[in-house]
């Protein structure tokens, strides 16, 4: 079989060897298609921090099931998986949040990815759902990184949602408040991503080179601002920025991630009785839900696939700057 290796920030290398063989607690899995997501970028260009190299990318997982012990499965079956990987003895573990374990490891980061035509995983992590198909497949984990966030945050039917940064991970969640019934406001600062998220859901949609965005959210919200926020930019001054966007009583969800710290003014913090969450990778329920709303169509994979690329042409792609993969929504990589 063929990996694609990433060598070093910057190289990939295609690399042959054997089909590998599922131990105890593990399964075979033929990929089929690969999701690229912000950290499989970040890691390319030596971005992605407590990183190391060789690695194999991949935890966008659409594939089909050859052999191992997972209960259920038989070869042949469609598959996804979670690609969080814990012992589950930990203490959020124990709390029922694996998704934020002391020991985690995660696929494509702290271990070799499914950017290779056969992957061993742990049975445990697999999950199906009948009359999916693989696009369906391949985009339930990045949407339940947006299921977890709206979780999270406790979406309430009717209230303002603003979500800041309309990337992949930003217009899943605009898709999933609209779904819950909220009225979705979009911030970013490109055209074409907020004409995605208008037609995903969003009710208005805002640019963030504008200088009166404070003023827009007043009047959307006749003065009351938004009760419930969502940052997926990972960008420090947006997050920052955002605090003064908030109702009296709202709460705050970062699902985007940085590095540096966070300021904001505690008076002004206090006096809302704002809420500060984090929301961190997704658990088993989040999947089952998108796994729901991808059968029934209310989330649709066409409107999130907006680039294909084989196997074969995969490094050609992360390696030609002509052809941005954050351009567009979500780019998949297929294998024959």
């Amino acid at each position: 079989m063929k990996k694609l290796v990433c060598v070093e920030p910057g190289t990939f290398a295609y690399v042959d060897e054997a089909i590998p063989e599922p131990g105890p607690g593990q399964s075979l899995l033929r990929v089929r298609k690969i999701g690229i997501c912000g950290t499989d970028i970040h890691a390319f260009a030596g971005r992605q921090p407590f990183f190391s190299y060789p690695r194999v990318l991949g935890h966008e997982v659409a594939a089909d099931y050859v052999k191992g012990d997972a209960e259920g499965f038989s070869e042949g079956d469609k598959v996804t998986l979670i690609p969080y990987f814990t012992e589950g003895k930990d203490i959020a573990s124990r709390m029922g949040k694996p998704n934020c374990s002391t020991d985690m490891r995660v696929l494509g980061v702290h271990i070799d990815g499914a950017m290779a035509e056969y992957v061993v995983v742990p049975s445990a992590s697999l999950r199906k759902e009948e009359g999916l198909d693989y696009d369906d497949l391949v985009l339930v984990e990045p949407l339940a990184i947006g299921a977890h966030g709206i979780q999270r945050g406790g979406v309430i039917p009717g209230e303002y949602v603003l979500v800041i940064g309309v990337g992949p991970i930003g217009l899943g969640i605009i898709a999933l408040a609209a779904i819950a019934g909220a009225n979705v406001i979009a911030l970013d600062v490109d055209n074409a991503r907020l004409q995605y998220a208008r037609d995903l859901g969003a009710t208005h949609t805002l640019s963030g080179r504008d200088t009166d965005v404070f003023a827009q959210l007043q009047t959307i919200t006749a003065g009351d601002m938004p009760t419930l926020i969502f940052d997926a930019t990972g960008n420090t001054g947006a997050i920052n920025n955002a605090f003064q966007y908030m109702a009296h009583g709202a709460r705050y969800v970062l699902v985007g991630l940085q590095k540096e710290e966070i300021h904001f003014s505690h008076p002004e913090f206090h006096k809302r009785e704002g809420t500060l969450m984090s929301s961190r990778n997704a658990v088993a329920s989040d999947f089952q839900y998108v796994m729901e709303r991808l059968r029934d169509k209310s989330l649709k994979s066409d409107q999130f696939i907006t680039r294909r690329v084989n196997f074969s042409e995969a490094a050609a792609l992360f390696e030609d700057s002509n052809t941005p993969l954050s351009k567009g929504i979500k780019t998949v990589i297929e294998f024959d």
